[in-house]
């Protein structure tokens, strides 16, 4: 029998799953799917590593997280024919100031990550649910918290300073950064597409519907853009990004909107969607003649610019720059726009390569710029397979 892990990211409303085994010590897709709707009508699917439908099923009311997880442990059992469930890695957005490295959860440390809830309350709640689920249903199966923040912990104390009275930053207010699994993950490969950008000084752009980018140097994080909360920075699906501290007392003082009120506005209600009055989705928007949908694209593209120059400041310059998530690996029009505009960074678009998706899409020159789909998932199957020696 192999040996299997199970990889889940839930969220607020779902929860993705991939399972892998493990293959001549390295981690093989076996499995991925979803439960969605957990707060209304919930629906199933599993698929293999091909796309194949296994299993699927509906249900016309909310299993929520606890009902979600019982079904995924009832259909894991009926399809581990061959293997034999080994541990469960999970994504969690925020590991805090103690963690840099994944870590294998027990009640001490769940009780640790729940006290960074305020830090993180759209997503941390969610990432934890499951955790408590199995330490009930299963106590003795390994488990291990893989962290969004870890990648960032590189970071030089001045890159994850704020300007606030010592009191505040030494409770915690920092800048954090997120997406970390991704850009890891990226950073894992990068020296076998472009030695010299692993090497060198490279920006990545996770673009999806929330949106960030990173500088590394070396592989190495040394900047972000986003900071103490995951609706800093760019402007996302629903998210606001970096917004002057004043438009909040400005909504609270003038139009009397409480703390519940601003932050559904800056989380749900704004960015990509806020502004285009359209849509969330850049495929809808980038498909729309509506003029805001048109400036919702526009002014994406301009912050992403803008940015960009930020995060080549921190480096000192640019060797390469990396698209990946959702939209940077599959919207076309969108690299192009950004790679356009940095042609002072030495970026050069190829508009054939880049219409093709790359993976390189720039013209010969100093800089390159990559498209590199991204894997969180296998990179928290390798931590968890490394943490906990599963061979």
């Amino acid at each position: 029998m192999a040996d299997a892990i199970l990889v889940l990211n839930a969220g607020s409303s779902s929860l993705k799953f991939s399972l892998f085994e493990i293959d001549g010590g390295a981690p093989l897709l076996v499995q991925r799917g979803q439960l969605e709707g957990l707060t209304t009508n919930t629906q199933f699917v599993a698929k293999g590593p091909d796309g194949t439908t296994l299993a699927e099923h509906s249900w016309y009311r909310a299993l929520g997280h606890d009902g979600a997880m019982t079904h995924l442990v009832e259909h894991l059992r009926a399809s581990l024919a061959t293997s034999t469930l080994r541990a469960v890695g999970h994504r969690v957005v925020h590991g805090g100031v103690r963690y840099s490295h994944p870590v294998r959860v027990d009640a001490a440390i769940v009780a640790y990550l729940e006290t960074l809830v305020p830090l993180a309350p759209l997503h941390q709640p969610h990432n934890l649910a499951p955790i408590h689920a199995l330490l009930a249903r299963s106590p003795q199966l390994p488990q291990v918290a893989c962290f969004d923040t870890s990648f960032h912990r590189a970071m030089p104390e001045v890159a994850q300073a704020f300007a606030l009275p010592a009191a505040i930053t030494d409770r915690g207010v920092r800048r954090y950064g997120f997406h970390g699994l991704s850009y890891e993950y990226i950073a894992s490969v990068l020296p076998g597409i472009d030695a010299g950008a692993a090497r060198g000084r490279t920006v990545v752009a996770h673009l999806g519907n929330g949106a960030s980018m990173c500088a590394m140097q070396g592989g190495v994080s040394v900047a972000s853009t986003m900071g103490f909360t995951a609706v800093d920075g760019l402007m996302m699906g629903t998210r606001t990004g970096a917004l002057d501290p004043g438009v909040v007392l400005y909504l609270m003082d003038e139009l009397g909107m409480d703390v519940r009120a601003v932050e559904a506005m800056l989380y749900k209600e704004s960015g990509l969607l806020g502004v285009s009055g359209v849509s969330s989705d850049m495929r809808t928007l980038l498909a729309s003649d509506e003029p805001r949908a048109k400036f919702a694209v526009e002014l994406f593209c301009y912050r992403l610019g803008r940015e960009l120059g930020s995060m080549a400041a921190a480096l000192g310059g640019l060797d390469a720059l990396v698209f990946t998530g959702g939209i940077g690996e599959h919207a076309a029009p969108i690299r192009a726009r950004v790679v356009e505009a940095a042609r002072w960074l030495g970026l050069t678009l190829d508009p054939a390569a880049n219409a093709a998706h790359g993976p390189r899409i720039s013209a010969p020159g100093a800089a390159r710029a990559w498209v590199v789909p991204t894997n969180e998932e296998l990179m928290i199957a390798r931590h968890t397979q490394a943490l906990l020696g599963t061979a």
